[in-house]
C-alpha cells in the first residue's frame, strides 16, 4: 500500500494537456505549479492527471518494461504462438522460460513491476473518479474525463485478475487481488485480497459505468480511451467472464460506434501508425517523446533487436495460413536466421521471422502502439456468436474479416469442440475462428490470455519451431491451464506494507501445478 501512495503522487505531477488532434503533438509537460485539489476543480484541469497515467502507457522502467504492449508482448511470449529464435541479451527470455517465480521479492522483476504500475493507474484514476460530484465544466466534458477514469481502473483490474488469479470461470471463489475504490492516502490501510467474483463485479461496474459517461462524448485525443473503446474493453472483459451475448453486442457497438474499418494489410504495414482507419485505440508516441531501444519496436523490428534476438510464428499455425492470404507476408519463410543460429543438434533454425512490426522511421525509432484494432472486434463477435450456437452469424463476422484477408477463402466447420491442448486439432468452426484470431492478432494481444480464458494448454515442439530445448519447457505442465504455472507470485513489497495480507496464507502458489 506504501507504494501505491508514493507512486499515485508522482504521476499526478507527470501530466500535460493532449493537442485537441490525434496528428497534433502530445504535451506532457510538468504540472508541479498546480497542485492536486486544484487540478480536480474543472474537467479542463483534470485532464492533466489524465494525460500524465496515459504518458505512463508507454514511459519505460527497464528495456522490458514499457506499460500494457509489454504485458501483451510477454503474453504471446509465454505461449506458443511466438517463438523466440535466439535469445539475443536475455530480454523477454525469462518470459519464455518462466523465471518469473523465483525472484518475486525483487523490485526489478515482473512481479512488482505488473503489481505496482497496474495498482498505479488504479490509484490516480481514483483520484479522478472521487472528483466526480463536485468537478465543474460543460457536463460531457465532465463525464468524458470521469468516464475514462472509470475504464482505467477497469482495465488495471482486469489485467491484475488475469495475472495474479487463475481464470474466474471455475475459480470464482478463489483469492484474487485487493480492491481500492477511494483515493490512497499515507492513513489508508491495505486491503485482504478479494476473490475473483468480487474483482470481476468491481470490473464490470466500471466498465459499465464508463461506457454510460462516454456516450455521446467526443475524445481530444486517439490516446484517449473513448466510447467504443469502453465497449471493446467490455467485449474483452466478457469474453473472460463467458457472458457470451454480452461480449457479442458490446462487439458490434464498438464496431458501430468507431466507425473504424477492416483495412488490408498493405494499409497498415508495420502495425505503427495510430492515425489508421482500422484502430480503435492507441497511444500516438511524440517523437520527442519516444522510448528507443526500451520499445516494442526495437525488440521486433529486425533492423534493431528484433534481429538479435528474432520472433518467429510458430510454423504449425503458419502453415493453416493460405497462399492466397495477404497475412502470409507478416513472416519471411527463408530457411536462414540472421545470424544462422542453430539448434541443440548443429541444424540452422528455420526462418518465419516477422515482417509485421517495424518502427515508422527506423532512423529516429519512432512509432505508435495500436493497442485496440477493429479487426479484433469481428473476431470476438464471430466467437461469442458460435459459442452461444449461432454459426450463420458466426460465419458472417468471420467472413467480414477474411473476405479482405484471403480472396478464396471459405469456411464450412461446425461445432464449437477444443482440444485439451492448441496441438490436438478438433476441426470445429470455434477452433477455426481461434486460429484465425491466433494470426491476426500475433503479437498483439497476448496469446496466453486467451488460453487461460478458453482452459486450453499448449505444448512447444520442434516442428512448432521451439528448436531450443530449455524454450520447449518440457518438464513444465504447459498442458495444465487449471495450475498454476500462469498465475505470478505476488510481490514481497505488498506484503511488507499491507497489514492485511501475509505471505504465508495470501501468497499464490510456489508450484506450477
Amino acid at each position: 500500500m506504501k507504494n501505491i501512495v508514493k507512486y499515485t503522487m508522482i504521476s499526478l505531477l507527470l501530466g500535460g494537456m493532449f493537442a485537441s488532434c490525434a496528428k497534433e503533438k502530445l504535451e506532457t509537460n510538468p504540472t508541479s505549479s498546480m497542485s492536486g485539489s486544484t487540478l480536480m476543480n474543472t474537467a479542463s484541469t483534470a485532464l492533466v492527471p489524465l494525460n500524465g497515467i496515459y504518458r505512463t502507457f508507454w514511459t519505460y522502467d527497464n528495456t522490458e518494461t514499457f506499460g500494457p504492449m509489454s504485458y501483451a508482448f510477454m503474453n504471446d511470449m509465454m505461449a506458443e504462438d511466438m517463438v523466440l529464435g535466439a535469445g539475443g541479451s536475455g530480454w523477454f527470455e525469462w518470459d519464455v522460460l518462466y523465471k518469473h517465480k523465483n525472484y518475486f521479492t525483487s523490485t526489478g522483476e515482473r512481479s512488482y513491476n505488473i503489481w505496482n504500475n497496474h495498482y498505479t493507474w488504479i490509484s490516480n484514476a481514483n483520484y479522478i473518479i472521487a472528483a466526480e460530484e463536485t468537478m465543474s465544466g460543460d457536463p460531457a466534458e465532465v463525464n468524458n474525463v470521469i468516464g475514462q477514469a472509470y475504464a482505467i481502473r477497469a482495465f488495471g483490474y482486469f489485467y491484475l485478475a488475469q495475472h495474479f488469479a487463475r481464470t474466474l470461470v471455475g475459480h470464482e471463489n478463489e483469492a484474487c487481488v485487493p480492491i481500492y475504490t477511494e483515493p490512497t492516502t499515507p492513513e489508508t490501510k491495505g486491503q485482504p485480497r478479494s476473490t475473483n467474483a468480487e474483482v470481476y463485479a468491481q470490473i464490470d461496474k466500471d466498465i459499465n459505468k464508463a461506457i454510460e459517461l462516454l456516450k455521446g462524448t467526443t475524445r481530444k485525443h486517439i490516446s484517449h480511451i473513448d466510447y467504443a473503446t469502453a465497449l471493446g474493453l467490455k467485449a474483452r472483459i466478457a469474453m473472460v467472464e463467458n457472458k457470451w451475448e454480452e461480449a457479442r453486442d458490446a462487439a458490434h457497438e464498438a464496431i458501430k460506434a468507431s466507425r473504424a474499418k477492416i483495412l488490408h494489410t498493405a494499409d497498415f504495414a508495420g502495425v505503427n501508425d495510430v492515425t489508421k482507419a482500422n484502430v480503435i485505440w492507441g497511444l500516438q508516441i511524440p517523437s520527442d517523446q519516444k522510448t528507443g531501444y526500451a520499445s516494442y519496436f526495437a525488440h521486433m523490428d529486425t533492423l534493431y533487436y528484433g534481429e538479435k534476438a528474432f520472433k518467429q510464428i510458430n510454423k504449425v499455425l503458419y502453415s493453416k495460413i493460405n497462399d492466397t492470404d495477404e497475412r502470409k507476408a507478416w513472416w519471411n519463410p527463408s530457411p536462414k536466421s540472421p545470424y544462422n543460429v542453430v539448434d541443440d543438434n548443429g541444424e540452422v533454425i528455420s526462418g518465419y521471422i516477422q515482417d509485421k512490426f517495424h518502427f515508422i522511421s527506423a532512423k529516429d525509432m519512432t512509432g505508435d502502439y495500436v493497442l485496440m484494432r477493429v479487426e479484433e472486434m469481428y473476431l470476438t463477435a464471430a466467437e461469442a456468436e458460435c459459442q452461444l450456437g449461432d454459426e450463420a452469424a458466426a460465419k458472417q463476422d468471420l467472413m467480414e474479416l477474411m473476405s479482405v484477408r484471403d480472396p478464396e477463402y471459405k469456411c464450412n466447420k461446425t461445432g464449437k469442440a477444443l482440444g485439451k491442448t492448441s496441438n490436438e486439432e478438433t476441426g470445429s468452426l470455434l477452433e477455426e475462428i481461434i486460429t484465425q484470431r491466433r494470426v491476426e492478432l500475433w503479437g498483439e494481444y497476448g496469446r496466453l490470455y486467451d488460453l487461460k480464458r478458453l482452459h486450453q494448454g499448449f505444448r512447444r515442439t520442434k516442428e512448432q519451431g521451439w528448436q531450443t530445448g530449455s524454450y520447449r519447457l518440457e518438464n513444465k505442465p504447459t498442458d495444465n491451464p487449471e495450475g498454476y504455472m500462469w498465475v505470478f507470485l505476488i510481490p514481497q513489497t505488498e506484503f511488507d506494507g499491507n497489514e492485511n495480507m501475509t505471505l504465508e496464507k495470501d501468497q499464490n502458489p510456489m508450484g506450477d501445478e
